[in-house]
């Protein structure tokens, strides 16, 4: 027998090449495929639509009260959160979230056009979190992914926003 038949595959992202960071306190970090499986704005998912995700968006590692994005810089990207917390800082406000609440995600497109105005992203614990560029996310919700219900709770949560 060779040493390539004791080989077992491992379900963490692809190669990628090294980016730098969005923000100081930021380190990439690798994403397990049965730990995204858990995480609520992915269950609905397959085992080829997860490695999807991995392949075609990046993970950070991130210390506490880092500005992870915001509406002035980094909300061109759609963030999810995996692991840890998260506040959205909006009109003097803090509102924390987690990994289940519908703030679980921040960014992009639509989170853009609702002119929700002024906000911060910042982590409130040690947190992971998913980096998509919006094409990929376009893709994603192009090709079936079930993120519906997911994208609808926080299109509600930024939504209730404006009106404060």
């Amino acid at each position: 027998m060779t040493i390539a038949s004791f080989a077992v595959p491992l379900s963490a992202c692809a190669h990628k090449p090294t980016v730098l960071p969005p923000a100081p306190g930021m380190i990439a970090s690798v994403t397990y495929l049965h730990l995204l499986a858990k995480t609520p704005f992915f269950t609905a998912l397959s085992r080829e639509q997860l490695q999807w995700v991995i392949d075609h968006s990046r993970e950070w590692s991130v210390v506490p009260n880092i500005e992870i994005a915001g509406s002035a810089r980094g909300a061109d990207s759609f963030w999810v959160l995996l692991d840890g917390g998260w506040q959205i800082e909006h009109a003097g406000q803090r509102i924390k979230a987690g990994h289940a609440d519908p703030a679980k995600w921040y960014g992009g497109r639509d989170m853009r056009a609702l002119n929700v105005g002024d906000t911060r992203l910042v982590t409130t614990a040690k947190s992971y979190v998913i980096q998509i560029q919006q094409t990929d996310l376009d893709e994603m919700i192009r090709r079936g992914f079930a993120f519906g219900p997911h994208l609808q709770d926080g299109m509600a949560f930024y939504r209730s926003l404006r009106k404060q």
